[in-house]
């Protein structure tokens, strides 16, 4: 007979929360910075993998952090999807702060690793990349494509909204997918956004990923850094309390609360 399971300690589930969220971090940010536009070959072939690249990479990460680590924590890897799992009810509003703090650090660690990978670089990368903005999301000026201010808070505030309706329907405990499917659907699902939208801000969606990369990116993606935390932080709880309210009916009468009870 087989010794039942251990729930995982508080301390368990915020290494495992650091642990996804530096892999969200390094992978796709080292993607964006090392294999984004590395170049062209001799026959004159882009050997860069581009928006397309960049958007799988954050796809493909966020789906192996949550095969590896979800079942440990859960697999938020992100503020925003902590705010939201627990503005539907799905989550305790006491651990989230140390799940937030949990991915900031992972998120911190993940790009202060691509720093000391650039230490080695070829001459004058590290400060091209951070005179770039080090991949660092931003408006205006900052905007792959020259989008204002309002563009980004309305992108980030509806794709984070989107990202988190998405993440508590395919894990919905009797309607989601399973767990063998819900990390391929959030993956895709980041993918999509991803795709959509880095051309208006260079996607956030995640205030763990922004600040990760503002810390090296220089004054500019400091100053726009807040909105990159707040209106995220805004998407994930609308998209929570909205979930409860349309998709977790209360029963309409006391009598029915009751006989679910028994």
């Amino acid at each position: 007979m087989s010794e039942p399971e251990k729930t995982p300690s508080t301390a368990t589930k915020l290494a495992a929360e650091a642990l996804g969220t530096f892999l969200l971090v390094f992978g796709s940010i080292g993607t964006a910075l090392f294999a984004a536009t590395f170049g062209i070959s001799d026959n004159g072939t882009p050997l860069g993998v581009g928006f397309i690249g960049v958007s799988l990479a954050f796809g493909l990460t966020l789906m192996a952090g949550i095969y590896a680590w979800g079942p440990i924590s859960g697999g938020h890897f992100n503020p925003a999807v902590t705010l939201g799992l627990a503005a539907s009810g799905r989550f305790e509003w006491k651990n989230a702060p140390g799940y937030i703090i949990a991915q900031l650090v992972g998120g911190a660690i993940g790009t202060t690793l691509i720093v000391l990978i650039g230490l080695f670089g070829p001459d004058g990368w590290l400060q091209t990349a951070q005179d770039g903005g080090f991949a660092s999301n931003g408006f205006a000026e900052n905007s792959p494509g020259g989008f204002g201010i309002g563009a980004a808070i309305i992108a980030e505030v509806l794709f984070t909204a989107i990202f988190v309706l998405v993440i508590l329907g395919v894990t919905h405990a009797s309607r989601g997918t399973g767990p063998a499917m819900a990390g391929l659907s959030i993956g895709l699902t980041l993918t999509f956004i991803h795709l959509a939208s880095i051309p208006i801000d260079n996607t956030s969606v995640n205030p763990a990923r922004s600040i990760a990369t503002a810390i090296y990116g220089g004054g500019d993606a400091l100053a726009q850094l807040w909105v990159f935390i707040v209106f995220p932080l805004v998407g994930g709880l609308i998209a929570g309390f909205a979930h409860r309210a349309l998709f977790e009916p209360k029963p309409a009468f006391p009598a029915q609360a009751e006989a679910r009870t028994r």
